[in-house]
This record gives C-alpha cells, sequence and structure tokens, in this order.
C-alpha cells in the first residue's frame, strides 16, 4: 500500500501538466520530505478548477472520511478501521463481497491527483532460525525510496470528498491514493502486500482529473501499471523520517540484492 509520501518540490520548477504552469514558490507547503498517513498532516492535491480549463493545487486531509461520520473522534477510528489512505483499484466501484463500494461516490465526482516526489515502502526478509534453520515467524523490515527516473515530481490517481464534523460545523475534503497491483520492481520491495500507488503519466494524469470517463475507463485507468524499468528504488535508513534528508542512500551489509525480473 502507500501511507509515506513525499512532496518536496524545488521552489525553482513549476507543476505543469497539459502545458499548464504553476509556480512551485506559490505553495509554500511543497516542500515536504515525507508525510506520514498516520500523522494527520495534510497533502498537496490537485484537482479541476470551476471550470475545469485549469488546475489548483491544495491541501486536503488524508484518509476519506464517510459522510455518516458524526465527528472528529469518530473520523479517526473510522479512517484506522476502514483504512482509508489508500483505494484499491479493483474495488471503486464494488467492494469485495460484491456490494456498493464505499468509494463508488467518490470515483465518479472527486477524481484527483496526489502529487507525489518520492513513495517510501518496506521491503520483507525472512531469515532463518540460527540454531533450527527453519524460518522465522517475524520478518526484518528495510525501508525503500521509490522514485521516477527523470521525474523531479510525478501523479498519483486519487478520490476525495468533503467531510462534515457536525460538532464544530468544519468542512474538510478528505482523499485517498489509488493503489494496484504491483509491477516487476514493486513485486521485490513491497514484497509483503504486492501493491503500489497507481502513478500515471501526463497523458492519463489529465484524463483522470478532466476527463468524462465511464466506469469502465475508470477502472482501466486506476488499474494502470506503472512500467518498472521508468522506476528506480534504493534504501534507506530505519530512521528516515526523523532525518533532515528522508531519502538518502543507506546500505544494509546484510540485505539481499533486489532480483529483478524485466
Amino acid at each position: 500500500m502507500c501511507y509515506y509520501n513525499g512532496q518536496k518540490v524545488s521552489r525553482a520548477e513549476f507543476i505543469e501538466l497539459k502545458k499548464l504552469e504553476k509556480a512551485v514558490k506559490d505553495f509554500d507547503f511543497l516542500n515536504e520530505g515525507v508525510i506520514s498517513g498516520f500523522a494527520n498532516k495534510p497533502v498537496a492535491v490537485l484537482i479541476p478548477n470551476s471550470d475545469e480549463t485549469n488546475f489548483d493545487i491544495v491541501q486536503m486531509e488524508w484518509g476519506i472520511v464517510a459522510p455518516f461520520v458524526p465527528n472528529r473522534k469518530e473520523a479517526e477510528i473510522f479512517k484506522r478501521k476502514f483504512t482509508t489512505l489508500n483505494a484499491k483499484a479493483e474495488n471503486l466501484f464494488t467492494n469485495e463481497a460484491g456490494k456498493r463500494s464505499m468509494w463508488a461516490n467518490a470515483v465518479k465526482k472527486g477524481r484527483c491527483l496526489v502529487l507525489s516526489t518520492g513513495f517510501f515502502e518496506w521491503r520483507h526478509i525472512y531469515r532463518n532460525h540460527a540454531k533450527t534453520g527453519q524460518p522465522l515467524k517475524t520478518p526484518d523490515k528495510f525501508p525503500y525510496y521509490i522514485t521516477v527516473k527523470d521525474a523531479p515530481y510525478f501523479f498519483f490517481a486519487g478520490i476525495y470528498q468533503p467531510w462534515t464534523d457536525r460538532e464544530t460545523g468544519e468542512v474538510v475534503n478528505t482523499v485517498a491514493v489509488i493503489t494496484t497491483k504491483a509491477n516487476a520492481l514493486m513485486e521485490v520491495v513491497h514484497n509483503s502486500k504486492m501493491r503500489m500507488p497507481t502513478i500515471l503519466d501526463d497523458e492519463q494524469a489529465w484524463e483522470w482529473m478532466m476527463g468524462d470517463l465511464s466506469d469502465e475507463q475508470i477502472t482501466a485507468i486506476a488499474a494502470t501499471q506503472y512500467d518498472a524499468k521508468k522506476m528506480d528504488a534504493c534504501t534507506i535508513s530505519p530512521q528516515f523520517q526523523a532525518q533532515l534528508d528522508p531519502t538518502e542512500k543507506y546500505e544494509y551489509a546484510d540485505l539481499p540484492a533486489l532480483e529483478l525480473k524485466f
């Protein structure tokens, strides 16, 4: 899944989509090396403007909250119980039980793009017991930083919907990242869940955000597996969340090399 994301774009750069530009210097929140979905920090999201001729960059709360949830305390319980930071591409319209999905309204009315400069996942390695030689039940976990080659930023497919706290009257937009089945790289890096965020190129991203799409088209774009050959992954420190540069490479002497099958 995708619960940790980076949104650290150089202030000298522009966010460009379909030849439209937004100067990063105008958005002081585009300076986050790592955002944990469990820390209640907002994430930068691209949404269509009012006439759908351009896009705006806004901040949203990561983790969709259903409209029936009454207050902030219940909202936090809801997000953790249903893990609403991510939405599976396979279940956008119907859930695993074949019933209407909790995402169905958002995917029709609130498609958006979550900005990323790189995301974080853990690789699980099961060691053998020193005496018995049997595999241990608990794996060692090694964090990786994953990027798109030659891309200072890229886009995840996302969905959002507003939620109102009935106790305070506060209205916030809440967002989830779409995830799909892992490509060849992510099968090895995120080998516990075999998932990855749905990364879109500029054409797909524009279509996802702005297009008048059928359910079939939405499902097809959501299931996109970005080309593994266009991605990079490196190991980082186990304490990366506390570092000024969480993306700094870190070598583990006893970690097997990635075996990629392109």
